[in-house]
């Protein structure tokens, strides 16, 4: 066992509230925090325990990134230009650009090429604090493509962080098949093989009008119930096409986006226990206007998590430090809000109920940073002051 002590512990225990203990210790065994409490009230066997002493460094759960698109080749600087002139993103997406231009780049990559790239991608999040996170495929369109993604994400595990994978071939239409039921077909069809093979933790879709609808997305979702897959869903971001309350009507883990998010939505997210996760860098990128109802949200009790969304076109963010930031100054989240949103919430829209706080059973994955209080990882932004991470109790 090792036992981590002089720290200011920032637990999230509970719903609500920052958990802080001053003079904190960690009690770890394995991969699991057996005690966590005032140093003070330590338990006997820490008597026992290796003593490593954090000099009142601050203690937070490690950061869970619970929507990214990691795995992809090429690149789209040129939409920010085209953004910068007067271009929106749905003006670029029927002229061939957006997500079609990323598929066409995976498409020729090498696997290993996108394990490359993607690595790279993956150690800068992990250099923020990042111990737990989701990797998306969807820029293949295709069969080989779809699962040559997936399996590059599982291999990134290897970088001492979790991976979840999500399967959203239903992300655009392939420039092959221009009729969007008929892709659905295939999308449905490459599910079972992929979810056997164990690439697949969860499922996904883009309901929108420059992408499926209500209908084509319920056809995607049965098939992962049938599968016994969860399943989450980009919504709302665009315009209001009643996704939410389709994937709430389906237990989904989480609704992801929500600028156009109504009331209905929000309530049959309440009802389904359906995360709200937001996805400010975004909102940013994109300039919008329309704000997420995050004052609806918090009414009806739907937990908000935040996440980078990192990807080559409307988010190129790797920084979930400033995801903090953005959640606060662009979307009006409390720091406690966001810093919960980026740890616990972000877990439970992963499905994940043993990480995010720091409490006794929990996972021991939690990160040490050279700073006084939690508000300050939302409240600065531009420099890391991460010390050390720690992932399933090992640095």
């Amino acid at each position: 066992m090792k036992l981590w002590r002089g720290a200011r512990l920032a637990t999230l225990a509970g719903e609500r509230g920052w958990g802080l203990i001053d003079d904190g210790a960690l009690l770890v065994d394995g991969d699991r925090l057996r005690w966590v409490g005032p140093a003070a009230e330590l338990p006997p066997e820490a008597a026992e325990a290796e003593v490593i002493d954090l000099g009142g460094a601050l203690v937070t759960p490690g950061l869970v990134d619970c929507h990214t698109h990691l795995v992809y080749g090429g690149s789209r600087a040129l939409e920010f230009e085209q953004r910068l002139h007067g271009a929106s993103y749905a003006d670029i997406a029927k002229a061939g650009g957006g997500i079609r231009a990323t598929v066409a780049a995976t498409r020729v990559a090498t696997e290993a090429e996108l394990l490359a790239t993607a690595t790279k991608r993956a150690r800068a999040l992990i250099a923020e604090g990042v111990t737990t996170l989701e990797v998306k495929s969807g820029y293949g369109l295709d069969a080989a493509t779809e699962a040559r993604m997936l399996r590059v994400a599982r291999r990134l595990t290897g970088l001492g962080v979790t991976v979840r994978t999500t399967y959203l071939a239903a992300h655009a239409l392939p420039p092959e098949c221009p009729d969007a039921d008929d892709y659905i077909a295939a999308v449905c069809r490459w599910l079972p093989e992929l979810a056997e093979a164990g690439l697949v933790d969860a499922v996904d879709a883009f309901c929108e009008h420059i992408a499926f609808s209500p209908a084509q997305v319920a056809r995607v979702f049965d098939t992962a119930r049938r599968l016994g897959l969860p399943v989450k869903l980009h919504a709302e971001q665009l315009s209001d096409q009643g996704g939410a309350g389709l994937a709430a009507s389906y237990r989904a883990l989480s609704c992801d986006h929500l600028e156009f998010l109504s009331p209905a939505g929000v309530q049959a997210m309440a009802e389904a226990g359906t995360v709200a996760v937001l996805l400010p860098g975004a909102y940013y990128a994109l300039r919008e206007t329309q704000l997420p109802p995050v004052a609806a949200l918090r009414e009806a009790g739907v937990p908000i998590a935040i996440a980078t969304d990192h990807n080559p076109g409307s988010s190129p963010t790797l920084s979930p430090l400033l995801m903090l930031n953005m959640a606060c100054v662009l979307f009006r989240l409390t720091p406690e809000e966001a810093l919960r949103g980026l740890t616990v919430n972000g877990a439970r829209a992963l499905g994940l109920s043993d990480r995010g706080q720091l409490v006794a059973g929990q996972r021991a994955d939690f990160c040490i940073w050279d700073t006084s209080h939690p508000r300050e990882l939302a409240a600065c932004f531009g420099h890391n002051p991460l010390q050390q991470r720690i992932h399933q109790g090992e640095s």
